[in-house]
């Protein structure tokens, strides 16, 4: 086994063994909550920019299969386990993850300390880190981590989102028009679940002219990194608003705000997981949801004539969702359509499709 470095800014340095592909890649470290789902975790482009960290300590155990992906390839940085398994036991599985990471180019690092990994980052905040198998010299690494871009003030949307619009599928009763963000393939099968017709437009493409397809309802996908860098989507949600119903989803939650005149912060380490419970207000009922994002609204910015708050985490009291008083706007901050994750919220997904409804009798 070749030897790989994890370099935090701060100084640390973990050494462990090299996984996946050789190299050397840097990022924002992250750690991630849920047991199962790595398969999921790997290909969610939320994670562009990041390097992720399983709290979990044994990875792999299931292989890799062809099914359950939330983009075509993986799109974290790096990925970082207490124990790579050797074994992979699956009916399902067609390839080890080792193998999978080697195939993607996605370096990986085994065998240190996750539980103090994931304690510093929970104590100090997320860092900047760097994991290498080329580089042996720690202080060299820990220069190049605090030198890295991070991922506040960066627009990584660019990157992840389509290049030209799609039809996901034809069938359905209401037609929805989705702006890639990053968006993950479960909340497209959710939505056509929910009996839509589901077209997906580039992070950049006109309001104008996504209005000249007259969509029934819009919905604001998840996507990486910081919401007030992504100026162009903010712009175009101004342009939405008022004139079709729309559904955000975790940065489109984030943009929506932005977009309705408020503020989003970078939380301290962030939501990463399966196990984050929500409590909505109007019921003070409590899902368990599965959240990643690294940013929150700050509801205080927000006009409380036009918007009220929906949704609480319990952990920390951060915003989890809200409402447009006037028009038939509403968004989480979580993920309702899971993968990996809870089904609690799915139910969002049919109050998107009534709200469709009622628009479309006014």
């Amino acid at each position: 086994m070749k030897k790989a470095i994890l370099a935090l800014e701060d100084g640390t340095i973990f050494s462990g063994w090299s996984f996946g592909a050789e190299g050397e890649k840097s990022g924002e470290v992250v750690f991630n909550t849920s047991l199962t789902g790595y398969q999921e975790i790997l290909t969610d482009p939320s994670y562009k920019g990041q390097i992720v960290t399983m709290t979990y300590p044994l990875i792999g155990n299931y292989g890799v299969n062809d099914e359950d992906i939330e983009s075509p390839v993986p799109q974290v940085e790096a990925f970082v386990v207490r124990e790579n398994s050797q074994v992979a036991s699956n009916f399902r599985a067609t390839q080890k993850l080792d193998r999978y990471l080697k195939k993607h180019k996605i370096v990986g690092i085994e065998g240190i300390d996750t539980r103090m990994l994931t304690r510093k980052l929970r104590i100090n905040g997320s860092l900047k880190g760097i994991i290498s198998t080329v580089e042996s010299d720690g202080k060299k690494l820990v220069k190049k981590a605090r030198e890295s871009r991070g991922v506040e003030g960066v627009d990584l949307v660019k990157i992840v989102t389509c290049k030209k619009p799609y039809r996901f599928n034809n069938k359905g009763k209401y037609k929805v028009a989705v702006y890639d963000y990053g968006v993950k393939l479960n909340i497209l099968r959710n939505l056509e679940k929910a009996g839509c017709a589901v077209t997906v437009y580039p992070a950049d493409y006109p309001a104008e002219k996504l209005l000249q397809a007259k969509p029934d309802g819009i919905l604001l996908s998840n996507g990486p990194a910081d919401p007030a860098a992504v100026t162009y989507a903010i712009e175009n949600i101004k342009k939405l608003i008022g004139k079709l119903p729309i559904f955000g989803i975790c940065l489109g939650n984030q943009l929506l705000g932005l977009a309705l005149g408020g503020k989003t912060y970078k939380l301290k380490f962030g939501h990463h997981g399966g196990n984050q419970p929500v409590m909505e207000l109007a019921t003070k009922k409590v899902e368990i949801t599965a959240q990643n994002h690294g940013f929150a609204v700050d509801m205080s910015t927000l006009s409380k004539e036009e918007i009220e708050l929906t949704h609480i985490n319990l952990n920390d009291r951060t915003a989890e969702g809200m409402a447009h008083k006037k028009f038939p706007i509403f968004s989480v901050q979580h993920h309702p359509e899971a993968g990996p994750g809870p089904h609690d919220a799915v139910h969002l997904f049919e109050r998107f499709t009534r709200m469709m409804e009622d628009a479309k009798k006014n």
